[in-house]
């Protein structure tokens, strides 16, 4: 399993990993729960944005994206959690991150996810640039 943390998009095989994480360990998950970023038609200014690109300064971003997996998974006693965020440039539509949580009970895994996801939103040093359809562009901290 490739280790969490931020990866160009053409280095990460979401359906390959996915593929991984639902047979790594059917004795003790119960329940799996994925949830994906997708790009943005319209930023939160309301701008229509034709792509963006993410920008990421690795060496800070991965350690503290492995750091909140193994936090979260601990405080809920899961099986794994793991957050994949990518770098490069998106059009409208293309996933930016990826974020699995696997534990033995729903009740567990549901309350985890959203605590990664708002997590991996605030803590690790990830930059995306908007850009839009009038041709401005826009960057902005937190991915």
């Amino acid at each position: 399993m490739i280790e969490s943390g931020v990866y160009p998009k053409k280095n990460i095989d979401i359906i390959k990993i996915l593929s991984e994480i639902l047979t790594s360990d059917p004795d003790n998950v119960g329940a799996v729960l994925t949830f994906f970023g997708i790009t943005k038609r319209f930023s939160g200014t309301k701008k229509e944005v034709t792509n963006i690109e993410v920008e990421s300064y690795v060496e800070h971003a991965s350690p503290i994206i492995l750091k909140i997996c193994q936090e979260v998974k601990e405080k809920y006693n899961l099986s794994f959690v793991y957050i994949y965020h990518f770098i490069g440039n998106f059009n409208v539509g293309d996933p930016l991150v990826f974020v699995a949580v696997g534990g033995k009970t729903r009740k567990k895994v549901f309350p985890a996810i959203q605590e990664a996801v708002e997590r991996y939103k605030s803590e690790p040093a990830l930059f995306k640039k908007e850009v839009y359809v009038d041709g401005s562009q826009q960057w902005i901290s937190h991915a």
